[in-house]
């Protein structure tokens, strides 16, 4: 569980960022400050510290990077902006993403998530076990769907459709083949097509240009068939 802090200006945007916060089951959110003194003066008060702050940059006083460049002892920042001229000075200081306003929230979990892994990292122990399923936005609410659950994923325009074992009724998210593809392990994923992601465990059988899925037959595109080559080699 990240301990988050929330910190921006603008009243509006400050309740969105609670209200995004409040939907990612990883994150706890301590406390929200309207300008980056407030926020100095409350993690200076919180003696078991904070994880993760998201950080406006354009506030009176004194501006996130400013912010970010007094704290001795930094936790993550995630950057959330109007403003995409600040990137690369963002990025300088270590930030873990740069979100510009308005904020989608499969990016604005897509964030939360390096975040977390990033976390787990530099926290990791020998008991540690790396997780075995990804969230997905469904609904205005988060659905967890566990990697071994997954039979295939296809892309539809702006949204994926998640094919899994245990219900005949596929999951539907928007968001965007490319997102989702970053969240899966490539030990248990492969992409076959632009529009198909298969778990590889779930493969019953390889022709020349596609695969089956028990009955159901997916191509796959000569830009990935060396994805294909080299799961027939380690088979």
């Amino acid at each position: 569980m990240l301990r988050c802090l929330a910190v921006d200006d603008e009243p509006l945007a400050l309740e969105l960022l609670e209200d995004n916060i409040s939907q990612v089951p990883f994150l706890k959110l301590e406390g929200a400050c309207s300008n980056a003194l407030e926020a100095t003066r409350f993690v200076q008060s919180r003696p078991g510290g904070i994880d993760l702050i998201f950080l406006d940059i354009q506030m009176p006083g004194l501006t996130g990077l400013q912010f970010i460049q007094s704290l001795t002892q930094r936790p993550m920042f995630i950057l959330v902006t109007a403003y995409e001229k600040f990137a690369l000075e963002g990025f300088n200081l270590d930030v873990v993403d740069y979100l510009v306003k308005p904020v989608p929230f499969d990016r604005f979990l897509k964030a939360c998530n390096k975040a977390y892994d990033l976390y787990n990292l530099r926290n990791k122990t020998a008991d540690t076990k790396p997780l075995d399923y990804f969230f997905v936005n469904v609904d205005y609410s988060l659905l967890k769907v566990v990697f071994n659950d997954v039979l295939w994923i296809e892309a539809l325009k702006d949204y994926v459709r998640i094919h899994l074992q245990s219900t005949a009724k596929p999951v539907v998210t928007r968001m965007s083949m490319k997102s989702l593809e970053e969240e899966l392990p490539r030990s248990q994923f492969i992409r076959i097509h632009k529009s198909y992601i298969v778990f590889k465990d779930s493969i019953t059988s390889i022709k020349k240009n596609s695969l089956f899925v028990g009955s159901m037959e997916l191509p796959v595109s000569d830009n990935y068939k060396n994805n294909l080559t080299a799961l027939i080699g380690k088979a």
